[in-house]
């Protein structure tokens, strides 16, 4: 009897210990590291996330790989932005063989134009961001319905967590003087958070954002600042000091710190989160420009 009782007690145990009894969660790939994290914040624990394009790298010039393919070929869900920015998508959904359901989390939201295409930077706008939340929330209850609510509960405090973001964002945005509320920046990508908290983000004159930029550009950038009366500038593909300091030296510009627009952090970096991100780069923004 003890022997019988021995053995359930071991088969009891190696099953609980088994990937077949152990709570399977709900495979989701998204295209890059900002929406993997809005899918964290609401799947919790019952999701596996994965992020096609991981911290600190760039969406625009992603290309697919072959494990890329088998890994978006396993998934159950496949979220993506939309708005142009995944132009790579048909041929790797192609590749893949998956018939999961393609999720865009830009759903609802009307973009702004950037030239004929539209901006597919919606996330910069925090109300944006809320729009994200509410469809990767149905996304997830509808692919998983047995923890909807765990979902919808997650959406809930994560949406009045964002509620909050937003109303340090403005703010900190009320702190700057109105004539003050221009910067220079070498990033495209903040025309929807300008439109919604009213702050210009003016792209440098002749300048591309693919190389380290000439003399020739600084004295542009210069004349520029003088012109406008711009009061700060961010310019993060500069490396060299010298043309740094020679644009703050004429200008009387204060040069920004970093501004992250495309990509979070690792873990142990300063914008792990999109709340991280935002919260980075508003603080950078009103050190430069609030006297």
């Amino acid at each position: 009897m003890k022997r019988l009782l021995s053995a359930l007690i071991l088969l009891c145990s190696a099953l609980a210990l088994s990937p077949a009894s152990a709570e399977t969660r709900l495979s989701v790939i998204t295209s890059f590291s900002i929406l993997a994290d809005f899918v964290r914040q609401v799947g919790g624990d019952k999701v596996e996330v994965t992020s096609l394009v991981g911290p600190d790298s760039d969406v625009h010039v992603y290309t697919p790989t072959p494990h890329d393919a088998k890994e978006v070929g396993a998934a159950k869900l496949l979220i993506v932005n939309g708005f142009g920015l995944e132009g790579w998508l048909p041929r790797l959904q192609q590749a893949s063989g998956s018939k999961a359901p393609i999720i865009v989390a830009t759903a609802g939201i009307t973009p702004r134009k950037r030239g004929p295409d539209a901006d597919p930077h919606a996330w910069q706008s925090v109300g944006n961001a809320k729009v994200y939340v509410t469809n990767i929330r149905d996304a997830l209850v509808a692919a998983d319905p047995a923890d909807a609510e765990t979902f919808k509960a997650n959406a809930e405090r994560y949406l009045g967590e964002l509620d909050q973001l937003d109303r340090e964002v403005r703010a900190e945005i009320d702190k700057i003087p109105a004539d003050r509320r221009k910067v220079i920046s070498t990033h495209d990508a903040f025309g929807y958070f300008a439109d919604a908290y009213g702050l210009a983000f003016i792209a440098p004159l002749g300048v591309s954002t693919e190389t380290e930029p000439s003399a020739r550009d600084v004295a542009e950038i210069i004349r520029q600042v003088k012109k406008a009366g711009i009061p700060a500038v961010f310019l993060e593909n500069f490396n060299d000091d010298r043309l740094i300091g020679r644009i703050a030296a004429e200008t009387g510009a204060k040069i920004g710190g970093t501004l992250y627009s495309d990509a979070l952090s690792a873990q142990n970096g300063p914008v792990p989160t999109y709340i991280a991100m935002v919260r980075h780069n508003i603080r950078a923004l009103t050190s430069a420009l609030v006297r």
